[in-house]
C-alpha cells in the first residue's frame, strides 16, 4: 500500500528541525519520503526507484502531520472500571475496589476491555501504548486485531502471574517487525516479595534486559519500603541489580537525591502520570528536577480506572502546568519539551527507536492534527498550540504501521464501535451482579 500525504505542514520532531510545508510518502509500514516535494528527483536517484503509483493520495489541506503520541504507561484492560470506584484514596481504591473486581475477569473480558481502550487511544492520536495488565495473551491479541502498537510490561506480583510466565512472554512476544513486544517488569515493590524481585533481577541479567515498575507513587509506599528494607524503592530495587540494564519507573512522585542519582546512573526513564496522580491525591512529580539531570521523561495516562480519560492532550497540559506551579516558575517544562516527552521520549522509554520521529525508513505511525479549528488559531506557534490549547477534537487521522485506523471521526478497525460498547457494558453488569 502506497499513500501520499501532500499539502501538509510537517513536524518531524527531529531535534532542531522546524515545521515546514511538504509531503510524506508511505509504503506499506514504513515512511518512504519526508520533504518539501521539490527534491523528488534526488530521491528517485538515491533510492533507484523509477516511479510510484499511489493507492491513495491525501490532501492534508495545510493541516499538521506529526509522529503519533506514545502512551508510556497504561492499564488498558481496566476500561470496565471507568467511573466505578472514584473519589477514594489509592490504598482503599486499589485493595477494596479494584483488585476484587479484577479477580472476576476472564481472558475474554480483558480482550473486550482492551479493544474499547484502543478506540479511545486512536481518537487521542496515540499510536503506541506501554501496557501493564493481568494476562499477556488477550492484550496482545486485542491489539493485533485492532492494529495498535503495544509494548507490554509484566504486572508480576505475589498474587498474579509468575516468573515462568514472565520469561515465556518475553521469549515469545519479542518478534521482529511485529506490532507487539514485551518488556520485563513487575507491579511494584510493595506487591512483590524480595524472593520474587530477586527472580526478576536474575531474568534481567540473563537477557541483559531493562525492567519497569510502579515506583514512588505515594509517600506511604516510600515509607513502608524504608521500614521493610531501610531503603527507598529505587535504592532497594537497584541493590538487587534489577536496573543494571536500564528500564524505568511509573509515577516517580516522591524521589530523594539518591533516587535521582540512581536514575541518572542507570539511564532509567521516568514515566509521569499527572492526571492519575492528581485524582488519587498522590502528589506532583518533580518534572524539572528530572529535566535538569537529563533523565528521560515520558508521559502516560495510567489506567482508565484512576484517570479516567485516555487523553494525551490533557496529560501534556497537566505536565507543564503542574511543573510550573510546583516550581513557582512559568518558564519551566516548556511546551516543546513536553511535546517531546509525548513522542520522542516515550518511544525511547518503550524501546521503539523506529517510531520516534518522521523520517525516511521509520515506521509509519503518523497523525494529522486539524489546524482549521478555533482552538488552533491563530497559528502563532503550532507546536505550542498542541500542548496548551489542543484537544482530541483536533485529531483528524491516526495511522499505525502504515494503516489508517481512524479518520474524520470514523474507525477502520474491522468492527463497529457499538459492538465493543455493548460487550464491555455486559461485562460490567455481570461483575457488579456477582
Amino acid at each position: 500500500m502506497k499513500i501520499r500525504f501532500f499539502h501538509a505542514r510537517i513536524l518531524t520532531m527531529i531535534e532542531g528541525q522546524e515545521i515546514f510545508e511538504g509531503e510524506v510518502w508511505v509504503e506499506d509500514s514504513r515512511i518512504l519520503y519526508v520533504g518539501t516535494g521539490k527534491d523528488t528527483e534526488e530521491f528517485f536517484k538515491r533510492t533507484g526507484k523509477t516511479c510510484l503509483i499511489w493507492d491513495e493520495e491525501i490532501d492534508c489541506q495545510g493541516n499538521l502531520l506529526m509522529p503519533g503520541f506514545k502512551n508510556a504507561h497504561t492499564h488498558s484492560g481496566m476500561t470496565f472500571l471507568r467511573s466505578f470506584a472514584d473519589d477514594l484514596p489509592l490504598d482503599e481504591w486499589l485493595h477494596e475496589k479494584i483488585f476484587p473486581a479484577e479477580g472476576k475477569l476472564c481472558k475474554e473480558d480483558i480482550y473486550e476491555n482492551i479493544r474499547l481502550a484502543v478506540l479511545e487511544y486512536l481518537t487521542s492520536g496515540i499510536t503506541s501504548i506501554f501496557d501493564m495488565y493481568i494476562e499477556p495473551e488477550p492484550i496482545a491479541k486485542a491489539c493485533e486485531d485492532m492494529g495498535m502498537r503495544c509494548v507490554q510490561a509484566s504486572g508480576l506480583n505475589n498474587f498474579t502471574q509468575s516468573l515462568e510466565l514472565l520469561e515465556q512472554s518475553f521469549q515469545q512476544m519479542n518478534k521482529e517487525d511485529s506490532l507487539i513486544s514485551f518488556r520485563l517488569g513487575f507491579h511494584a515493590e510493595y506487591t512483590c516479595s524480595k524472593e520474587l524481585l530477586e527472580g526478576v533481577a536474575a531474568l534481567a541479567h540473563k537477557y541483559k534486559a531493562p525492567v519497569y515498575a510502579h515506583m514512588c507513587e505515594t509517600e506511604k509506599e516510600v515509607e513502608e519500603c524504608r521500614e521493610r528494607y531501610g531503603m527507598t524503592p529505587p535504592e532497594f530495587l537497584d541493590s538487587l541489580g534489577i536496573f543494571d540494564y536500564g528500564g524505568g519507573g511509573y509515577h516517580c512522585v516522591y524521589m530523594n537525591e539518591n533516587d535521582l542519582k540512581i536514575f541518572e546512573k542507570r539511564g532509567l526513564s521516568v514515566i509521569t502520570n499527572p492526571a492519575s496522580n492528581l485524582k488519587l491525591a498522590s502528589g506532583i512529580a518533580p518534572i524539572q528536577e528530572f529535566l535538569n539531570r537529563n533523565i528521560n521523561v515520558a508521559i502516560g495516562t495510567d489506567g482508565p480506572a484512576s484517570n479516567n480519560c485516555l487523553d494525551m492532550f490533557r496529560e501534556m497540559f497537566l505536565v507543564t502546568g503542574l511543573a510550573k506551579v510546583r516550581e513557582k516558575d512559568a518558564a519551566v517544562a516548556d511546551a516543546m519539551e513536553v511535546l517531546k516527552m509525548a513522542t520522542v521520549n516515550g518511544a525511547r522509554a518503550m524501546g521503539l527507536s523506529e517510531c520516534d520521529v518522521l523520517a525516511e525508513g521509520k515506521k509509519a505511525d503518523i497523525i494529522i492534527i486539524d489546524l482549521n479549528m478555533p482552538n488552533m488559531q491563530p497559528l502563532n506557534h503550532i507546536a505550542k498550540n498542541i500542548v496548551y490549547s489542543g484537544s482530541k477534537q483536533n485529531v483528524k487521522m491516526t495511522m499505525i504501521d502504515g494503516k489508517i485506523l481512524y479518520k474524520d471521526g470514523k474507525f477502520y478497525v474491522g468492527c463497529e464501535p457499538e459492538q465493543i460498547y455493548e460487550k464491555v457494558n455486559s461485562i460490567v453488569q455481570r461483575i457488579t451482579a456477582e
